[in-house]
């Protein structure tokens, strides 16, 4: 019964000490989230500047896995190069070294005072980050809590018959513990934790030395599986470079170690008669070891990742999404600029559909109107991406200013999908009609209606640009061109009227048809303009007035 009360109780502590590194994780993440992710990514530049990064985003998150899947979006993203990310990775691990040796101290007096500090913060704080800085010392309170009851768990066992013998028989297979350590590390996403569980276990002569350094070396290569399982899921095989780089890295460390562990275990011993700090020295000495080993070598490295993960050849698809890739998601000031790379496919999409809606209503051929229909499948699919995509975002990680461009997207997609709908819709059935009744418009009719497709073709593409340079002058523009197409309705109307009048009943029949499709370009335009200059003069304070000067 005392035996698996006391398993009971390690698990207990165990979980207390993942949730106080979580609590950490999330409360840096919340207050300082957009800022790290941005320093991150100004600092992976060159090798040396992203190797720094790397330990100090780590050191604050007290998670290399979360510093390897913020770096592995910028890569999936195309904006790091393989050789400052895979210098920001080794860094990531000496960030670990660096909070595994804090952490090992008798530092539990700390942590009522963390608590009662943390509770202040979060109950009385002014702000939201305040609020989050109070999160962050609650988690160091519960990690400095949790430690000490593990030592003082484990001190008993020790002279434990049933517990040596089980520890005793894992303790002279290096590999096995090797392996046992590399699962849990997976399994709780957190080396800090393994190793200082492990450091716990030899303070008390639970494991020897030599078995603590397995244990040491299989949480250093169960922190680099977890990012290779994530990029695991990608269909595009360039995901994986980063991830498999330093499992890489990690496992020919680990490797090594291995293979020296006995001449290891007595110089260490030697060097450090404390069997705690054993372990947690071990562990510095060897992300050190590996980072100045490795840096060295990583432009070869990366050529050779390169090769062994080349990039995707997308297929021919125009359905596709060529930039929504899911690892991106994780870091929100990258995959808003994924989102608006994808929106601007919309606009592409759009312009193609109005070529070939041109030549459907004024050549009258069949596949010219299935080519129009088919274009507007890639904007509802691609319409639908970019609505999950932005959907799976966390809405703690955005700021103000990325809520707002959440917006901006959604309004651009959306209205570049309505547009695409009224020229798939209305003005195929329009094309259908004439090519069905036989008829033919005059030179002047097939004039004004393709001057109006060219000017509404023209209107898209500035509409592309103001989604991306928010110019209020180009947003005035853009919807000064609802006067020019209501103006060239009224015309339509007015001579479809005039051939009424006159008794010209062929000639009205075409009109009319004439008059139809300019009042749908009219409403296509309509939809191009609040996709993009609506938004701009909303937050310029000028919609409100362009509406009343210019009704639909």
């Amino acid at each position: 019964m005392s035996f698996s009360v006391t398993l009971l109780d390690l698990a207990g502590f165990a979980a207390l000490l993942l949730w106080g590194i979580h609590m950490v994780q999330s409360g840096v993440m919340r207050a300082l989230g957009p800022r790290l992710k941005m320093v991150l990514g100004h600092a992976l530049a060159g090798p040396l500047r992203g190797f720094c990064a790397g330990a100090v985003v780590t050191t604050l998150l007290q998670s290399s896995t979360a510093t390897a899947l913020m770096v592995s979006s910028f890569t999936a993203a195309g904006l790091v190069a393989m050789v400052p990310a895979l210098a920001a990775m080794l860094g990531a691990n000496i960030g670990t070294s660096l909070i595994v040796q804090a952490l090992s101290f008798n530092v539990a007096a700390i942590a009522p005072a963390a608590f009662l500090g943390g509770l202040i913060l979060f109950r009385r704080g002014a702000g939201t980050s305040m609020r989050d800085f109070g999160r962050v010392l609650i988690g160091l309170g519960l990690i400095v809590l949790a430690l000490h009851a593990l030592v003082d768990l484990l001190r008993p066992l020790e002279d434990a018959p049933s517990i040596r013998m089980l520890l005793g028989a894992i303790a002279t297979v290096p590999l096995l513990d090797v392996m046992l350590a590399a699962i849990l590390t997976w399994a709780v996403h957190s080396s800090v934790a393994a190793v200082l569980i492990t450091a716990s276990l030899a303070a008390q002569g639970v494991v020897p030395p030599n078995a603590a350094i397995a244990l040491v070396l299989g949480a250093n290569l169960g922190s680099a599986i977890a990012p290779v399982v994530e990029a695991m899921g990608k269909d595009d095989p360039a995901a994986m470079r980063l991830p498999m780089g330093n499992f890489i890295n990690r496992a020919i460390g680990v490797a090594a170690g291995v293979a020296l562990i006995e001449p290891i275990g007595r110089q260490m011993v030697l060097w450090q008669p404390d069997l705690a700090r054993v372990a947690v020295d071990f562990h510095t000495l060897f992300n050190i070891v590996t980072a100045l080993v490795f840096l060295p070598l990583l432009v070869p490295f990366a050529r050779l990742l390169e090769r062994l993960y080349p990039d995707r050849e997308l297929a021919d698809d125009p359905t596709r999404p060529r930039y929504l890739a899911p690892a991106v998601s994780e870091t929100p000031v990258v995959a808003l600029g994924a989102a608006t790379r994808e929106a601007l496919r919309l606009a592409d999409a759009l312009e193609e559909m109005l070529d070939t809606a041109s030549r459907a209503l004024l050549d009258g051929a069949r596949r010219h109107i299935a080519e129009t229909r088919h274009g507007d499948d890639v904007l509802d699919r691609l319409n639908r991406e970019i609505r999950s995509y932005l959907a799976s975002l966390d809405p703690d990680d955005l700021s103000a200013s990325d809520r707002r461009r959440v917006e901006e997207i959604l309004t651009f997609s959306a209205n570049l999908e309505q547009a695409a709908d009224v020229v798939c819709g209305r003005l195929m059935a329009e094309a259908g009609k004439r090519l069905k009744r036989g008829i033919a418009f005059s030179t002047t009719e097939e004039r004004e209606i393709s001057a109006l497709i060219e000017r509404l073709k023209a209107n898209v593409r500035l509409a592309a640009s103001l989604f991306m340079t928010a110019d209020p002058r180009a947003a005035r523009l853009l919807a000064m061109e609802k006067a020019a197409f209501r103006e060239s309705e009224t015309a339509a109307a007015r001579l479809h009227f005039d051939r009424l009048r006159h008794g010209l009943a062929a000639q009205a029949e075409a009109s009319g048809l004439s008059a139809d499709i300019v009042r749908d370009l009219k409403l296509v335009n309509s939809h191009v303009v609040a996709a993009s200059a609506y938004p701009v003069l909303a937050r310029s304070g000028e919609l409100r007035e362009t509406r009343l000067a210019d009704p639909e």
